[in-house]
Formats: C-alpha cells, structure tokens, sequence
C-alpha cells in the first residue's frame, strides 16, 4: 500500500483512551473498527510506526499497530473464545513433559529451570501442576485447570493479545502468566521454553532453520512485551 498521509499524531478520546489521526483523519483497524488504545503511551508507539512509513506501507515494521488491531478485531470481539482458547495451553503445558530415563542430562536441566515456574504456578496462581516423564499425556488437577482460567480471564483486550502471544510461543500458560505479571522476562522465558531445542544445539550443533526462527521469535515475544508494557503505561 502506497503511503498518502504526512503526519501521524495521537488524539485523546472523550473516553478517556487515544486514537491516532492521519492527517487529521482518525485511523482505522483492518476491521474498519475505531483504534482506541488504552494509554497515550502506546498511541504515541503506533504514530511513531506510521510516521516511520517510507514510501509503501510494510506491515511487518508495524508491530504495535499490527498487536493493537489484533487486540481490538480479533480479541476484544470474541474474549470468552480467546480466553478459553489461551486457557486450554493448561492441560498440556509444556513445563509438565520431562524427558524420559532415555536423556538424564536433559531431564536435570528441565528440573532445575522448568520446577521452579511450576512452583511459582502453585503457590502464586493457586494452580499446582502434575509433571512427568515422556510424551504421554498426564490428566491436570480440574481446581487447577479452573484457577488458570479464572486468571487469564480477568485479562482486559490488550493484555489478553499479549498473553495469547507469550503462551503460544512458548508453549507454557505457566511462563504466559509468568511474563505477564511480570515475574520474568519474555527473552528469559522464551529461552526457557526452548531449552529442549538448545540442548540439542549443544550435542549436536546447531541448525540454521532452527535458529533464524528462534531469532524471529525472540522478535516477536520482545514487540509483545513492549505492547504490554506500553497498554499498561
């Protein structure tokens, strides 16, 4: 899309929220809805993003405008079926799967940086998890799977596009939860997450596939990070 505006500025709503104007104009989501953001902080984000536009429009170096709509089309329209959709990343969190007898090293590791979150999960969420070892599917506690979800659910639109990233990319509605109350980093959980695929790294050396998607992952959970921070200013 060819660049027609000149100037992006914010604008307050009588609401209490911001927008932002192009050229006076106020700007849209892709779902035609009106860009309320929650705080001047991140409308002062996306105006930077769309003043930054050269001469085409390229989406990709809108982060905060892209996590906005999404918060706004995609979220806020449906937040019972996105809740449970995030919720659901609680009967199979990836913190729960040791490896098996077969990798003792690995399984030390995972002990050592996966347990403490599982802790943090109990006593802090009220939501103690069952781990174990292998693949096979392990049953959660029903009280557990239901704190989870009560938490998750008392999200607003802009933290619940934020967490939907954080749990998806690592595979871990623990760590989701964890970055989101700001208990560590979105790098540093991310990097937990990964710790299956960077042992393997370290046996076996590393993939170059592998890690250009790691690297943009990393990318993609610090804009997440950064959009929450920024709804929350």
């Amino acid at each position: 899309m060819k660049k027609i505006f000149k100037l992006a500025e914010t604008k307050p709503l009588e609401n209490g929220s911001h927008t932002v104007t192009l050229d006076g104009r106020v700007l849209k989501t892709p779902a035609k809805a009106a860009l309320e953001l929650a705080s001047l902080a991140l409308a002062e984000a996306v105006a930077e993003e769309w003043n930054a536009q050269e001469e085409k429009i390229d989406p990709a170096t809108m982060p905060m405008m892209t996590l906005a709509s999404t918060a706004i089309d995609r979220v806020g329209t449906q937040m019972d079926h996105v809740a449970e959709t995030i919720s659901a990343y609680g009967g199979t969190d990836l913190l729960c799967y040791r490896a098996d007898e077969n990798q003792p090293d690995l399984h030390e590791k995972q002990v050592k940086q996966w347990q403490p979150w599982l802790d943090w999960a109990m006593t802090a969420l009220d939501a103690p998890l069952t781990s174990t070892r292998g693949i096979m599917h392990v049953t959660q506690p029903e009280e557990s799977l239901a704190a989870l979800s009560r938490v998750v659910a008392q999200c607003n639109a802009f933290e619940m596009a934020a967490l939907h990233e954080f749990t998806t990319m690592t595979g871990s509605l623990v760590l989701g939860l964890a970055v989101l109350r700001e208990e560590i980093s979105a790098a540093d959980a991310l990097e937990v997450s990964l710790l299956d695929e960077l042992h393997q790294a370290e046996l076996w050396g590393e993939d170059e596939e592998a890690a250009a998607a790691r690297e943009k992952r990393q990318g993609d959970m610090a804009n997440a990070e950064q959009f929450l921070k920024l709804a929350r200013a």
